[in-house]
């Protein structure tokens, strides 16, 4: 009978893994997984044991009940060095766990990432004596909804535990993990001050990390609404985004959830990579090892700043009114109704300051049941192809407009140029000697699409829910009028809000003087 499927942690479906039976009698019925990841095998409905072993991969004994019509989802993990560490945002003085899986021992470090990368110390080495007891296990069946839950077998002891302490300053921290043969991984931890302590807040958009987090075999972009019943066997030839030429990735009324507590490999930064150095590969340019780029430039011109996430946000560990400005990054796309609301209530009628420095912000609602979990709302896009909504924000709540001043749109998306200046007696421009029809912004460091400060996915003025007021500073040149509307409105209180409407611009802060001076005016000016 088909008792199952086994695939790894990218729910790719793996053949030839060796499983053996065993049911309460001591009996042990031997078998093998097909080229689909199949699992055929003479046993009857009931429970059993099952050993799964296969080269390069965690052996693992799995407890089942065999039922006839219900084939069981085995996950296996591939021998690599991975980790990450939970909670992954806390505040300073509170302790996280590091989670690691390495099939041989490794040397663990924390790091600062700001200007420069800053040892804070050692952590040690570990094996914990036992053969391959560093090799981790995930649960079956999906676990993007439940986490990886790495550590939950084999750390029950207090000597077990491995935590660490939040350091007293606020930042981007990395953990860096080296094994004896030279494999290397890092993964980030965000801290967030035990109590303000300057007057810009910087928010990490871990929300958007998750979405777009594949881990474990989903995210919001690959299965965003469920795992299919049957592992993957060749992308190409299954998936709908590619097999599909009227394929969207929101075509469901509902969407499953999408755990927090997972590895993180797109925000991986490669050990001799620094601050100044060109952003590599397709996933790192619009997460962390962006934002990183954000709070090194806040390091070198001098501001002073305290991180937070984005859920520590909705979870109430930032109070927007210990801060004068609120600086967001290269792509915060998921947002929740009530950060939305919280931050568009301090802006407008507390005087807030808001600097969203990215594109295709605040575009979708999401849903945080408790601190580990997401629920992405984005709707059924089939039925909203009528022009009535700007985004999944607007289909739920209203369209980012409004408080942005940018929305997202299609035009000039994979590509990257850099702005022209429209109005540049605005004050933003003072001190940069351009002109009205100059470009800057063409250096960039976003290497999955190069080209300049205006790109990869690109914001304009809403001609129907921008403010009134919303002034045009500069625009992208990109092909097809697809250019990121670079913008600037005062609503009445002293409240401002200055949006750059593209995901690329934060990559040419440390290398465009012109866009770096714009920057810094609009910065000291919303702090005065």
């Amino acid at each position: 009978m088909l008792v199952g499927y086994v695939s790894d942690e990218r729910y790719v479906a793996m053949s030839d893994v060796a499983l053996e039976f065993r049911d309460a009698s001591g009996n042990a019925v031997p078998a093998r997984s097909s080229a689909s990841g199949a699992v055929y095998a003479d046993v009857s409905p009931g429970r059993y044991q099952v050993v799964l072993a296969r080269h390069g991969y965690g052996s693992k004994i799995v407890d089942l009940e065999v039922k006839p019509d219900e084939p069981h989802q085995f996950r296996l993990l591939k021998d690599c060095l991975m980790g990450y560490v939970w909670p992954k945002c806390v505040r300073s003085g509170d302790r996280s766990e590091f989670r690691v899986h390495s099939h041989e021992q490794y040397k663990l470090e924390l790091w600062r990432y700001g200007w420069k990368k800053e040892l804070i110390r050692p952590v040690g080495w570990y094996d914990e004596h036992g053969p391959r007891a560093t090799v981790q296990l995930t649960p079956d069946g999906d676990y993007t909804q439940v986490g990886a839950q790495w550590n939950r077998f084999g750390y029950t002891s207090p000597g077990h535990k491995q935590l660490v302490t939040a350091p007293e300053r606020s930042g981007l921290y990395y953990f860096h993990a080296k094994t004896e043969s030279g494999l290397f991984f890092s993964f980030p931890w965000v801290v967030a001050p035990a109590r303000p302590r300057a007057r810009v807040a910087v928010l990490a958009s871990n929300i958007n990390w998750n979405c777009y987090n594949n881990f474990g075999g989903r995210s919001n972009y690959i299965h965003p609404d469920r795992m299919p019943p049957t592992p993957t066997i060749n992308a190409r030839l299954e998936l709908k985004r590619y097999t599909d030429p009227e394929h969207i990735n929101y075509d469901a009324e509902e969407y499953l959830p999408l755990s927090f507590e997972r590895p993180e490999p797109i925000n991986f930064v490669p050990e001799d990579e620094q601050v100044t150095d060109p952003i590599e590969g397709r996933a790192p340019n619009h997460v962390a090892p962006a934002e990183w780029r954000l709070m090194g430039w806040l390091e070198r011109e001098g501001f002073e700043y305290d991180l937070y996430s984005e859920t520590q946000l909705h979870f109430g560990a930032l109070n927007l009114d210990d801060y004068a400005v609120l600086i967001l990054g290269p792509h915060p796309e998921y947002w929740s109704a009530r950060m939305y609301y919280e931050v568009k209530d301090w802006v407008f009628n507390r005087g807030g300051r808001l600097m969203y420095m990215g594109g295709n912000g605040l575009n979708c609602e999401v849903e945080l049941p408790d601190e580990e979990t997401m629920i992405v709302h984005n709707g059924n896009l089939r039925q909203q192809r009528d022009g009535r909504f700007e985004s999944r924000m607007h289909m739920r709540q209203e369209s980012e407009a409004n408080l942005l001043g940018v929305v997202f749109t299609d035009a000039g998306i994979m590509t990257a140029a850099p702005y022209q200046v429209v109005d540049a007696g605005h004050w933003a421009f003072e001190g940069t000697g351009l002109q009205d029809g100059d470009i800057f912004g063409r250096e960039c460091l976003h290497m999955r699409i190069p080209g300049g400060a205006s790109g990869h996915e690109t914001d304009k003025i809403s001609p129907r829910f921008s403010p009134e007021n919303v002034k045009l500073l500069a625009r992208g040149t990109n092909d097809n009028d697809g250019g990121a509307h670079m913008v600037v409105h005062e609503p009445d209180g002293g409240g401002a809000v200055f949006s750059t409407g593209s995901i690329t611009c934060i990559s040419s802060l440390l290398v465009s003087d012109e866009l770096s001076r714009l920057t810094g005016n609009v910065l000291k000016r919303f702090l005065v």
